[in-house]
C-alpha cells in the first residue's frame, strides 16, 4: 500500500492565527491537487513559535475551536488528513505545546509535547506544561505517532512508540538554524539528518519530519523537512530556508520488508527493559528496595 504525503514547509505569523489558518487551507489546496492523502504541518503551525505572554490569546480547545472545524472542514471537503500544531488549553487552564491528527474531518489525535526545552535559545518550560502521556493511534494507513521537535531528541520517545506498533513517526518540529558545516550546510540540519536516519533505521519505521521557516525574534527557522523511509534512507527533502510545499510517497510494504531484514522489535525483550529501568528509577530517587516496584 502506498499513499502520497505533503510536508508543508511553512513560514507562519507570530500570533497571527486568522492569517495562519488561511496558509493551512491554501496548503491544503494545493496539496490536493497534486494528490497528497496526508498533509504535515510545523510545529505551532497556527500560531508561530516565540509566543511568550502571547500563550493565552493563541490557545484553542480543539473540539470546540472555530479555526479547528475550519481545519476539520477541509480535510472532510478534500479527503485529507491533517497533522498541524497549535497551543491547547486544558481543561485545568494550563496550556500544552500540542499536534492535532485530522481524518476525515474528525480528531483522531492530540499530542502533548514532552519535554520543554529550556536552553539556550528556548524558554517553553516558562509558558507551557508538559505532556504526560504519548501513544501510537490507528489510521487508514496504519498506526502512527506524532513527536513535537525535542520529543524527537530523547531516544525514549521514539522507542515507546515503536513498542505501542508506530509504524510511521510525524515529528513536527520549529527548528532553529545554527551552525555552519562544510559546503554551507546548516549543522542544525545536518543533526536533524542524523537524529531521523537513526530513528527510522533502529526501529524500521518511516519518519516524516516537518520544520518551519521564517524569523522570529532575532532566531531564523531553518526548514529542511524530509520523509525517511525504513531502511534510514531520505526519499523526500525539502531545502532549507525557504517556503516549500514537497509531495513525498510512502510505502508501509517498505516496513515489512525492512522488518523481516531486522526483526529487532520482535525480540526487543520488555521484561528486562521494564525490570532495568524500575532499578535505576529506584536508586535515582533513593527508593529503599520494597518500593521499587512502586
Amino acid at each position: 500500500m502506498r499513499f502520497r504525503i505533503a510536508l508543508a514547509q511553512i513560514r507562519p505569523s507570530l500570533g497571527d492565527v486568522a492569517r495562519n489558518l488561511a496558509l493551512h487551507l491554501e496548503a491544503i489546496a494545493r496539496a490536493a491537487e497534486q494528490g497528497a492523502e496526508l498533509i504535515v504541518f510545523p510545529e505551532l503551525s497556527l500560531t508561530g513559535y516565540y509566543l511568550e505572554d502571547l500563550v493565552p490569546d493563541v490557545a484553542l480547545e480543539p473540539a470546540r475551536s472555530e479555526v479547528v472545524a475550519a481545519l476539520r472542514e477541509a480535510s472532510l471537503r478534500h479527503r485529507m488528513d491533517l497533522a498541524f500544531g497549535c497551543i491547547e488549553v486544558g481543561e485545568d487552564f494550563r496550556f500544552f505545546n500540542a499536534a492535532v491528527y485530522v481524518s476525515r474531518g474528525e480528531i483522531l489525535h492530540v499530542h502533548r509535547k514532552l519535554y520543554l526545552p529550556t536552553y539556550g535559545m528556548f524558554d517553553e518550560g516558562r509558558y507551557l506544561a508538559p505532556g504526560d502521556t504519548l501513544r501510537a493511534f490507528g489510521t487508514r494507513w496504519g498506526r502512527m505517532g506524532m513527536l513535537i521537535c525535542e520529543d524527537m531528541w530523547h531516544p525514549s520517545s521514539v522507542y515507546l512508540l515503536a513498542q505501542d506498533g508506530a509504524q510511521i513517526l510525524l515529528c513536527l518540529s520549529a527548528g532553529p538554524g545554527r551552525g555552519v558545516r562544510g559546503e554551507g550546510k546548516l549543522g542544525s540540519i545536518e543533526a536533524w539528518e542524523t537524529i531521523t536516519r537513526s530513528a527510522a533505521q533502529a526501529y524500521m519505521v518511516y519518519v516524516v519530519y516537518v520544520n518551519r521557516v521564517g524569523f522570529e525574534d532575532g532566531a531564523v527557522f531553518a526548514g529542511g523537512s524530509m520523509i525517511v523511509d525504513p531502511f534510514g534512507r531520505p526519499s523526500a527533502s525539502a531545502p532549507a530556508l525557504d517556503e516549500t510545499l514537497l509531495v513525498g510517497e510512502v510505502d508501509v510494504g517498505e516496513i515489512r520488508r525492512a522488518r523481516l531484514f531486522y526483526p529487532l522489535l520482535r525480540d526487543e525483550r520488555l521484561d528486562l527493559v521494564l525490570r532495568e529501568l524500575k532499578r535505576i528509577y529506584a536508586r535515582r530517587h533513593h527508593l529503599a528496595p520494597s518500593d521499587e516496584g512502586s
